[in-house]
């Protein structure tokens, strides 16, 4: 069995024990691994315009805001932006800030036919440590993943 196979595996058991709606909740580790192992896989950055430029992104994701800064009010344009990005049938994971806005990404993909549909957990920066600062207890960043800052 593949590390690919395995790890999806396991980011689905996640997502049934916790009742997610869609298809598994992944470490950034693991979503790393992904991206070089599978070759229809598409990681999706949720975040805004603003977190890209000045927080930093993973290079070749594509990216769609779930909400619009500075308002951050939902961006009715999602869907659609997803649907002429992400083919349905590839493996697509989402990424936020720490995991809460791409936990709805996947749920809305998940809900309008994207079969294998993930979460990425942690997010991009993470949570807080004791001095209110993100990128440094867990997420992508904390990961050491790649990662670039426009």
């Amino acid at each position: 069995m593949s590390d690919a196979t395995i790890i999806l595996q396991q980011a689905h058991t996640r997502a049934e024990s916790s009742h997610l709606a869609y298809q598994g909740a992944l470490t950034p580790a693991e979503a790393a691994v992904l991206l070089v192992a599978l070759p229809n896989v598409k990681l999706v950055d949720v975040r805004t315009h603003a977190e890209w430029q000045f927080v930093g992104f993973v290079p070749e994701s594509e990216m769609i805001e779930w909400k619009t800064y500075p308002k951050m009010e939902t961006n009715p344009h999602f869907l659609a932006s997803l649907q002429a990005a992400v083919d349905p049938d590839a493996v697509v994971m989402f990424l936020c800030r720490t995991g809460a806005r791409s936990h709805d990404a996947a749920a809305l993909a998940s809900a309008n036919g994207y079969s294998q549909a993930f979460n990425i957990l942690e997010g991009f920066e993470g949570d807080k440590n004791t001095a209110g600062q993100r990128g440094q207890v867990n997420g992508w960043k904390a990961a050491g993943l790649l990662w670039t800052q426009g």
